[in-house]
């Protein structure tokens, strides 16, 4: 008979020890790559912030110059401004002699506002009428047109300049404010038209749909349901016409003759030019002070309608 043999016993399996996934060697070459990973990162961050940092002066310093040599005294004005910050202590002497040339500098800067706000005014409003119409209405030569006005964009508007004039002598607006305001609109209109028509195509038709079942009419369905979608545009549309406006010279130049009519680039051609000979440098760095603040002012208000609206006006 065979003898059955008793079962060994078993003891608890062990546990297998992890095998090593590197060497140290291997390790230390991985934090090194790390290092210098990091290290690249931020100096190439380093560099980023001081290339910006450099262009931002570059562009600033001739505004912080003027501004600056705008302080110097009525003697010290008469230098050339260099160095550009007052030597003999802060004044207020090249402001007081810009208000000497001219019919004065509130005048100038009156007539600067009202032409460019009166350009404001009429361009954003034909324009918003304009984009809209050719935006939403089917009607002959549609396309024809359109490419028409966008067309004026490459002809200079010196070569109209004199059939401009005319026009205006024959209708009795030469040497006015609002004979200037109608050619800087007729400039201004064919961009802020395009503008207007790819910021009309951006918004969705259902909208304007809804509206009219709820019995929205043209007019009221424009100015209380689409002008706030295309706010960003009309505020890129005012800011160009607001600039033109404000720093255009020659047509002001031409087809104003009176002294009291000057804008301001006209006045700054005469503080440039002198008196028999002499250039008041310190009214000059004045002059470019007060044009430039309502400049700066309206685009830091406005700068994110800007950037909205020339993003949503530039494709369709």
């Amino acid at each position: 008979m065979t003898m059955m043999q008793p079962a060994l016993a078993r003891g608890p399996t062990p546990t297998p020890t992890p095998t090593p996934t590197g060497t140290p060697s291997t390790t230390a070459a991985n934090e090194a790559a790390k290092a210098a990973r990091a290290r690249r990162k931020r100096n190439g961050a380093v560099a980023y912030h001081t290339a910006g940092a450099a262009i931002v002066l570059f562009f600033l310093a001739p505004f912080a110059i003027a501004f600056l040599a705008s302080f110097r005294s009525g003697t010290e004005g008469m230098t050339p401004p260099l160095p550009p910050w007052p030597t003999t202590g802060f004044s207020l002497d090249s402001y007081r002699s810009l208000d000497t040339f001219g019919a004065g500098i509130w005048q100038h800067t009156l007539n600067s506002l009202i032409v460019s706000l009166a350009t404001v005014v009429l361009t954003v409003a034909i324009s918003l009428l304009a984009g809209y119409g050719f935006s939403r209405y089917r009607f002959p030569l549609k396309n024809t047109l359109f490419v028409l006005i966008i067309a004026t964009l490459m002809i200079p508007f010196q070569s109209v300049l004199t059939p401009l004039f005319i026009i205006l002598a024959k209708l009795g607006l030469n040497n006015s404010l609002f004979g200037l305001v109608l050619v800087y609109v007729t400039l201004q209109l064919p961009f802020s038209v395009f503008m207007m028509r790819n910021a009309f195509d951006a918004v969705p038709k259902e909208i304007e749909e809804a509206a009219r079942i709820d019995g929205a009419r043209d007019l009221k369905l424009l100015v209380r349901v689409l002008l706030p979608l295309v706010l960003p545009g009309a505020t890129t549309v005012a800011i160009f016409a607001f600039l033109n406006a404000w720093n255009e010279f020659l047509a002001a130049l031409v087809l104003l003759s009176s002294n009291n009519n000057y804008t301001m680039p006209v006045l700054m051609m005469a503080v440039r030019a002198g008196r028999l000979g002499a250039i008041n440098w310190g009214a000059v760095q004045a002059g470019v002070v007060v044009m430039t603040i309502p400049c700066l002012i309206i685009f830091l208000l406005l700068q994110r309608y800007y950037m909205r609206g020339l993003m949503a006006g530039a494709v369709k």
